[in-house]
């Protein structure tokens, strides 16, 4: 009785395992600064339990990239909605993400999330509804709002800058698009 409930375990053990990976998705994201172009190569995890988009702090500061201090912090809750003990959102990051052809301008809270660099959470993934293959983790963006693609990119690296003001696609744009659209 007892070596068969020890199996059973075991067993258990194993499913788990296998399980876990399966409900996990992670992309390989291109992120660049805004100011230099300069760009990096970032895991990002697709979560739907997460309500925005998050970015690790460190990543950030080690790769030099432009900060925007918050009027407000933002306090961090935990599942059990407790505070988080490493501390509430100060800033956030603007900066164009790349994925497979697919292209934005994000912007994205800053906050320390140990192992993982990046997080796209709730908000992104009904934006963009992805098609997941939970499978082999194969993510296709064929669903994307007017703004993404390869079209915004090349309007965003061609903008120019007319009395002082920058023409680049900014999230303004990005809302009346979409209210433009939604009367249609």
């Amino acid at each position: 009785m007892l070596k068969a409930k020890v199996a059973a375990e075991k067993e258990e053990r194993d499913v788990r395992k296998m399980l876990k990976p399966l409900r996990e998705v992670w992309l390989e994201i291109g992120i660049e600064k805004l100011d230099n172009h300069e760009g990096i190569m970032v895991k990002a995890l697709l979560d739907s339990s997460a309500t925005g988009l998050f970015v690790d702090k460190k990543l950030v500061e080690e790769h030099s990239f432009k900060l925007e201090k918050l009027d407000w912090p933002i306090e961090v809750k935990n599942v059990d909605r407790t505070s988080n003990s490493r501390g509430n959102i100060t800033h956030e990051l603007e900066c164009n993400v790349f994925y497979k052809g697919h292209s934005e301008r994000l912007r994205m809270d800053v906050c320390n999330l140990g192992r993982t660099k990046m997080i796209l959470g709730m908000l992104w993934l009904a934006t963009h509804n992805p098609e997941i293959n939970w499978e082999t983790r194969k993510v296709k963006m064929l669903q994307c709002p007017p703004w993404c693609g390869r079209k915004v990119a090349i309007k965003q690296r061609e903008a120019k800058i007319e009395d002082g003001k920058d023409l680049r696609w900014t999230m303004e744009d990005r809302e009346k698009e979409e209210e433009a659209i939604e009367d249609r």
